[in-house]
């Protein structure tokens, strides 16, 4: 059997090979099977610990010859398992190992492997696969390429604990999408895997206990059917809310602790239940303190900031647990001072985990002050809070630099922040940078902040703008990715909200007619619901109106039937027609509509709508025209026969005739209004 190594053959390796390793080898082929038998033993014995002996064995072609003898009919039992043993060992050591492995079919020779009767075998190459499919240069679909090996390793759970424990942790590792979750619960792995938690061996419950936080992530169809599990009589849930318990391994407690946080994101457990409130959040805080290990609070802060994120009650429950945000701050101290740490060791596992300490606790924060202004303003003031954060903005690592803008983001929701410490820390400069060159999961959470820092009252609105946002911003709405086409057009749309000529001219220079109408036609629904913001900011105060009416008129009363007359919502529809109304509050742009029938004829239909957005919307296109022109009059007179048929509620004609007493209107788009302007999507 041919067999590829990852990287070829370096002189220095080869003269490492020694004589005793090229022994091993020989004895393979050895006719007779006792000496062959005996050859594998002492290769086990040999590479038991010893990475340099298990790279010569594989240069000198070891693999091969064991798989060969691995699958051979006439091999015995034993001989099979020893083979299986010495692979499993040879898996264990680096990951060019795996991959040399990988490439000489190892995966397929095994799980053929499990088809035979005898248990000791079986569990050897389950070993062997839990080993291999536990590394990460092995794709995971590889377990899912034959259809039959899933069934197979399920009815495999009950021959013994240690098929248990190895199978469940293949598909702990293996499980990693809706599809894989899909395939193996579909195959029993609930059912399968359920008794397993009151295994009496530590390893299987834990294996389970990963399996079922692995099937349960973001699937509600999975959470849903573990809530109503029932084990020896208890239901899954209160199992784990057992193995949560401060008796039981941090291990255990921190699994659960996922298990329980999944359902409860999935919809399968209220927020407000107990098991969330009094057991899992008070757990994963506990497990933020800094009495636990590096890669305990990790985990835990993590977990807590995904629990947490959706739901403002819990996020105020956990800010006044524990101390918690103050304790968070300990999370930025490593690694700690080197002059104070003696032991090497201690400072390469600072180092390690540095990095993820701060990523969980950008996290967290983000998910803390994700709505409470109060929270916020705790986060804020805890000790060099915005420094930190500023500082994460250019760190090498992107999950930190990621989880710093989400932290940022999520603290820029508030009106206070935006125009003191956001100001005073000047966080604008270094966002700025972010957005030159990053990923666009980076940018995409960038990008929501800036809209923020674009509000009428942020202080950074102006030197953003003068910093050449426009051109970026421009830039995004190009972008393939919706997201960010959202968030340019946003961003857009807050800057023109009563902004000056120059800055409208700008936007409309930059981003260009084409393209403005490219984004009314685009296909994701938040795109068009912002182009449309867009425009009714820049129609606003008459001489604007006007200004660009006159060398845009044609092609922005085309966009606007055309909308009016497609098939979209009535938000969609309703902001058009607050275009409209703009547009007929000009002086001269309003004479686009009165020398237009189709769109009279529109507005009129549109007068009697039997929504009431669209009839109000109407209403102001009425209120704009009627002062100066007789077809405003005759329209004004079909308003009120329509109110006077009470085809309008009591309450629209209040409505109707406060609009018409109030003289000329015109809407720009601000916070105050049906669309928000500021970004409060904390997108993933």
């Amino acid at each position: 059997m041919a067999c590829l190594l990852e990287t070829p053959i370096r002189m220095s390796v080869l003269s490492e090979v020694t004589a005793s390793s090229r022994h091993y080898v020989d004895r393979l082929f050895d006719p007779d099977p006792q000496k062959v038998l005996q050859g594998v033993i002492d290769m086990k014995n040999a590479v038991i610990g010893n990475n340099k002996q298990k790279a010569n064995l594989i240069v000198l072609g070891a693999v091969p010859r064991l798989l060969y003898l691995l699958q051979q009919e006439t091999s015995s039992t034993e001989l099979k398992t020893e083979c299986a043993v010495v692979l499993g060992s040879l898996a264990m050591g680096t990951e060019n190992n795996v991959k040399s492995l990988l490439d000489c079919h190892i995966i397929p020779a095994l799980l053929q492997g499990l088809l035979s009767p005898d248990l000791k075998f079986i569990e050897a190459c389950l070993r062997c696969l839990r080993t291999i499919f536990t590394s990460p240069v092995t794709p995971e679909e590889l377990l899912y390429t034959d259809a039959t090996v899933i069934p197979h390793l399920m009815a495999l759970l009950s021959r013994s604990r240690y098929t248990q424990e190895y199978i469940c942790q293949i598909f702990s590792h293996c499980c990693k999408g809706p599809d894989h979750q899909t395939i193996l619960f579909n195959h029993g792995a609930v059912q399968n895997i359920a008794h397993l938690l009151t295994s009496v061996s530590y390893k299987v419950r834990m294996q389970a206990l990963k399996c079922f936080s692995v099937l349960a992530f973001e699937n509600p169809q999975v959470s849903m059917t573990l809530v109503n599990v029932l084990v020896d009589g208890e239901l899954l849930p209160q199992i784990f809310v057992k193995m949560l318990q401060r008796d039981k391994p941090i291990e255990m407690q921190l699994t659960s602790a996922k298990c329980l946080t999944y359902m409860c994101r999935a919809g399968a457990i209220r927020t407000d239940d107990n098991c969330i409130v009094l057991k899992t959040l008070p757990c994963l805080v506990r497990m933020c303190s800094k009495e636990r290990l590096l890669e305990e609070r990790v985990e835990g802060a993590e977990t807590l900031a995904y629990l947490i994120e959706p739901d403002v009650e819990l996020q105020r429950i956990a800010s006044i647990t524990d101390h918690l945000i103050a304790m968070l701050a300990d999370y930025f101290k490593y690694p700690s001072s080197v002059s104070a740490i003696t032991d090497i060791k201690r400072l390469d596992h600072d180092l390690k985990h540095a990095h993820e300490l701060r990523q969980a606790a950008f996290k967290l924060y983000a998910s803390l002050g994700a709505n409470d202004e109060d929270i916020r303003k705790k986060i804020i003031e805890t000790e060099n809070m915005m420094d930190r954060i500023v500082t994460g903005l250019s760190e090498s690592s992107v999950k930190v630099r990621l989880a710093a803008v989400r932290c940022l983001h999520s603290l820029s929701r508030s009106v206070q922040q935006l125009r003191t410490s956001f100001q005073d820390h000047a966080v604008w400069k270094p966002l700025m940078k972010v957005l030159q060159n990053a990923p666009d999961e980076i940018l995409v959470v960038a990008s929501s902040m800036l809209c923020n820092l674009l509000l009428e009252f942020s202080p950074s609105k102006e030197p953003i703008l003068e910093s050449g946002a426009v051109e970026l911003l421009c830039g995004l709405t190009q972008s393939e990715n919706p997201a960010l086409r959202v968030n340019g057009i946003w961003a857009l749309m807050n800057m023109a909200f009563q902004a000056e000529q120059k800055i409208k001219a700008d936007i409309l220079r930059s981003l260009s007619t084409e393209q403005l109408f490219r984004l009314l036609s685009d296909s994701d629904l938040n795109v068009l619901m912002k182009t449309l913001g867009l425009l009714r900011n820049l129609l606003s105060t008459r001489p604007h109106i006007d200004k660009i009416m006159s060398t845009h008129g044609k092609q922005i009363m085309q966009a606007v039937t055309l909308i009016l007359e497609g098939e979209h919502n009535i938000e969609v529809k309703e902001q058009t027609l607050c275009i409209l109304a703009n547009i007929a509050d000009g002086t001269t742009a309003k004479e686009l509509i009165m020398t237009n029938d189709d769109i009279l004829q529109k507005i009129k239909y549109y007068m009697g709508h039997s929504h009431v957005k669209l009839q109000l919307a109407a209403m102001f296109c009425i209120s704009n025209l009627v002062w100066n022109e007789e077809e405003g009059k005759r329209l004004l007179r079909f308003v009120l026969k329509k109110i006077m048929e009470r085809k309008v509620s009591n309450r629209d004609s209040i409505s109707c005739s406060k609009i018409l007493g109030r003289g000329t209107t015109h809407w720009a788009l601000s916070t105050q209004q049906s669309l928000l302007g500021m970004n409060e999507n904390l997108l993933a």
